[in-house]
Order: C-alpha cells, then sequence, then structure tokens
C-alpha cells in the first residue's frame, strides 16, 4: 500500500460518522488532492466552537462562507458578522466557473450552485433591520464590564439602576442613563443620600466621560427599542433551511468599543434566553465573528473575562462561536482552548515575530505522520487549509491539509437593487425599524425636576407676597406717642389750658 492509499484509509477511518455532518473538501497529501478523501464536521460537535485563521487573501472568508451554507442547507441557522462587506452575496447562487469544476473534480464531489434564504441586518444606519438594545437589558455588570469602571464606580451604576428599578423608570437608552447619574449629583442628591447613601460627584463625571467616549463610537444608535429577540435569528425557510443572519460592520471597522458591546450583549442575551439543550444531534445556532481580534485587542481585564466565561457556558444551550482573524494569537489563550475545529489557512514567515507565531501556531494541532505542520503552514495554497476537528464523541480527527471545497453561492456582493430586494421581502424589517421613543427615565426625571422647580418658585412666590403684605401692615401702624399727640381728647385740653393762660 502506498502513501496516498495509507493516507486514504487513515482519513476515511478517522473521519466515519453515523450522524449528519457537513463535507469541507477532501485531504491532501505531498501538494495532491486524494480524491473522495472526504473532511467531514459532524453536526452533533458543531457547538464545540471553532477557528478559522490564516493571512490575508488566503481564502478565509470564502471558508466561513462554505461552512454557513452547508449548515443552512442543513436547517442550522447562522450569523455572521460581515466586517468587509463581501458576504451579502450567499443571496445569490454561484455563476460557475472552469476553475470551479476542476476544483470538485479533484475534491471528488458534485459542484451544484445555489443560493441561500438571507437576512440583512445592521447596527447604525445602513439598510437592514436595525438591532437594538435598552440599557435595562445591560444590566449594571455588563454595562460596568463595558465602559471598564472601577469597583467603586460599579458600585455606583448598580444603585442607579437599583433607584430606577424602584421608582419604575424605564432605562431605554444613554440618555436615560446620563439624566439619572447627574439627577443623582445634583436634583436628587437629598434623595439619593438617604435611600442610598452619599454619591461622589467626581466618581458619576468619570462614569459620564465614558458614557460620551461610547456614545461617540455610535451607540447612542444601538441604545434603545425596540429590542431585537434573538429568538429571531434561529428561523427556518420554507424548504427547511436555515436563515443566514449577515450584520453589516462595514462602518464601524474603527469603533471597536461599540462592536465588543453589542457582541458582548448578543452573547449574554443567547445565553439567557435559549433553553439548555445538552447532548444534541445538531446545534441550534452558529455564530461566526469576523475580524476577532478587534473584540479582543482593546478589551479590559473584566471584559475579557467575561467573554471567556460566555464561551465556556454557551455551548450548553447549542451555540456554537466561530472566530475568524490573521493568526491564532489574536485569541485569548482561554478562548483557544475551548475550540473545538481549527480551520487554519496558510502563514507567512516576512520577520522573525511571523516565524515565532508559525512555531506557536503548530503547536496547536495534533502530530501527524504524514505531515510537518511547521513547514506546510507556510506552503499551503489559496483555498487549502490545516483542519482538526472532534468527531461525535468528542475526539479530535486525523490532522489533514484539505482542498476545500468551493461556496455554491456567489463570491461577491449584492448590487444595490439586490440587496434591496432582499430588505424588501424581510419581515422583520417593519417589526424592527420602526423607533419607538417612549417615555422614560430622561422624561420623567425632566417632569419631575419641572414640577420641582415649579413647585418651588410658588413657595418663593407666597414668602415674597408675605413679605411685602406684611412690610405694609407695619409702615401704616401708628406710633402710639404719634398717637396720642394727634388725638382729640389730647388737642381739646392743650386748647382748654392756653384759653386759662390767655384770661
Amino acid at each position: 500500500m502506498d502513501q496516498k492509499e495509507q493516507f486514504f484509509a487513515h482519513i476515511e477511518k478517522g473521519y466515519a460518522m453515523k450522524g449528519d455532518y457537513i463535507t469541507m473538501g477532501a485531504g491532501m497529501v505531498n501538494e495532491e488532492t486524494v480524491k473522495e478523501a472526504f473532511i467531514k464536521i459532524p453536526l452533533k460537535t458543531l457547538n464545540r466552537h471553532g477557528l478559522i485563521a490564516g493571512a490575508t487573501g488566503t481564502g478565509k472568508t470564502k471558508t466561513l462562507q462554505v461552512i454557513a451554507e452547508n449548515l443552512s442547507e442543513k436547517g442550522v441557522p447562522v450569523l455572521l458578522m460581515d466586517l468587509k462587506g463581501d458576504l451579502s452575496g450567499i443571496a445569490q447562487p454561484s455563476p460557475g466557473h472552469p476553475k470551479i469544476d476542476e476544483r470538485h473534480e479533484a475534491i471528488g464531489l458534485p459542484f451544484e450552485p445555489k443560493g441561500f434564504p438571507v437576512e440583512i441586518l445592521s447596527l447604525s444606519e445602513q439598510d437592514g433591520v436595525r438591532l437594538r438594545a435598552t440599557v435595562s437589558e445591560f444590566g449594571p455588570v455588563l454595562l460596568s464590564r463595558i465602559l471598564d469602571l472601577t469597583v467603586t464606580q460599579e458600585g455606583i451604576v448598580a444603585v442607579v439602576f437599583k433607584y430606577c428599578d424602584d421608582h419604575k423608570l424605564p432605562l431605554l437608552d444613554l440618555n436615560d442613563f446620563k439624566k439619572v447619574l447627574q439627577y443623582a449629583t445634583g436634583e436628587g442628591k437629598k434623595e439619593f443620600q438617604k435611600d442610598y447613601g452619599r454619591i461622589s460627584t467626581s466618581s458619576t463625571g468619570t462614569i459620564l466621560r465614558k458614557v460620551i467616549e461610547l456614545e461617540q463610537q455610535g451607540a447612542d444608535l444601538f441604545f434603545g427599542e425596540k429590542s431585537f429577540e434573538v429568538d429571531d435569528l434561529t428561523r427556518i425557510d420554507e424548504n427547511g433551511r436555515g436563515y443566514i443572519n449577515i450584520i453589516r460592520l462595514t462602518d464601524i471597522q474603527d469603533k471597536p468599543k461599540l462592536f465588543s458591546t453589542f457582541m458582548l450583549s448578543l452573547l449574554a442575551e443567547i445565553y439567557s434566553t435559549f433553553p439548555e439543550q445538552g447532548d444534541s444531534d445538531r446545534p441550534e445556532l452558529i455564530l461566526f465573528i469576523d475580524e476577532a481580534h478587534l473584540i479582543f485587542e482593546n478589551a479590559s481585564k473584566a471584559l475579557l473575562d467575561q467573554i471567556e466565561s460566555i464561551v465556556k457556558l454557551i455551548r450548553s444551550k447549542g451555540i456554537g462561536l466561530y472566530f475568524v482573524t490573521q493568526n491564532p494569537t489574536d485569541i485569548p489563550d482561554d478562548v483557544l482552548a475551548q475550540l473545538g475545529l481549527k480551520v487554519q489557512h496558510a502563514l507567512r514567515a516576512f520577520t522573525a515575530k511571523d516565524r515565532k507565531a508559525i512555531k506557536l501556531t503548530a503547536q496547536n494541532y495534533p502530530d501527524s505522520e504524514f505531515y510537518d505542520t511547521e513547514g506546510i503552514l507556510t506552503s499551503l495554497g489559496i483555498g487549502e487549509a490545516l483542519i482538526s476537528a472532534l468527531d461525535e464523541k468528542g475526539r479530535p480527527t486525523p490532522l489533514s491539509a484539505t482542498m476545500l471545497r468551493a461556496p455554491m453561492s456567489r463570491m461577491d456582493v449584492l448590487t444595490e437593487k439586490e440587496l434591496k430586494e432582499v430588505i424588501g421581502k424581510s419581515p422583520l424589517v417593519k417589526k424592527y425599524n420602526e423607533e419607538i421613543d417612549r417615555e422614560s427615565a430622561y422624561e420623567i426625571l425632566n417632569g419631575k425636576i419641572e414640577k420641582a422647580e415649579k413647585e418651588a418658585e410658588r413657595e418663593e412666590t407666597k414668602k415674597t407676597t408675605a413679605r411685602r403684605t406684611s412690610s405694609r401692615s407695619r409702615s401704616t401702624r401708628m406710633n402710639p406717642v404719634v398717637k396720642v399727640l394727634t388725638s382729640a381728647t389730647f388737642i381739646r385740653g392743650v386748647l382748654g389750658v392756653l384759653k386759662k393762660v390767655i384770661r
């Protein structure tokens, strides 16, 4: 048996599946694709999270597209973060190409062009279903993590939320939160101090500045109503295919604070909403986080701890998280250790730092008698990747350099007309794109302050009127001496005396 036959038997045994699965492509040995040596990922373990990594231009986005399409085909909904704006083409079938036919002939897999059910979502004013959340839904702990507050400042945020709960003040947007903070050290200072203790003006000032910093990254568009219900991410179309939800993020690449705020709120909402699933044959929802370094590189220690905690816990809800980035070292070690599927495209060794990163990356993969992992990482071509997954029993599958299948949908963006057609058909646009500005903490406190000011004005008017009345009363009351001297009796007596003197 030659090496090619040995490899085929090795892959066939290591990737034998009893349950449902998706096919990524065919294994390669000695830079040659081994036909029908299919690399399969069981649906059962797709909630164990994953990583798609590789240098720019090696095919990460197309790999993401392949996995998303095949999940949709199997009835599993998907959520994609589209930071580069090149994923909307999933809604249209591939036009095909001779190179695609050649690739699939080598893999031993037929190619069938298809479009998939797509929902376009937006965090900003771009067209699509608007994603929003209220400040109340965030809660004091999550909001404090996002703002990177000290323990003392976290306590103040907790008091603000408690005050709003006690006084039935809805915290919907950042204006509400800022107003309550200002009220706590302004007009409502005595009220707060009586029930919740003294609140430092310097601390509330620091919190306000951090809220303004968040607003400058566009968070004022994100916080508010109507809140997006995460159940709407798990829709299935009339053909039994899962919806591929694409969040357009092309205008927030330079706003990592907003991106991490949204991601953390979304994961927290999914975790608190979805029921425990335990061991299931398929995931409920798969999330792909493109340019994942944007979440981690500027995150505080507290925020990282929160993300790591959610990553560890959320898989029991049937949710899989897939991080897409250039280098595995972009992902914290505690998160990297949780990832079951690793798809590693080529890395480039231009500097000593690059070579060190390649060496570290190679150590993340199981040893293989067929590969020098460190060497093959720099020799993989476009659309080729090292794959290591988990089998149905949770064991690592054999490491395989893989010729990846091509996407069935268009590898390009939708035209403006096509995009409008997709958005126009969406029932979620009507549900979420109407802005609601109901009475909340901002309006209620403004009304309370206005009422207090009018009451104080009325009291002041009463006091002023009383002082004037008192003053007039004193000015018209006659001096007793003058009263005696000017009385008729006194004058008659004086005149009588004068008459006697004259006589």
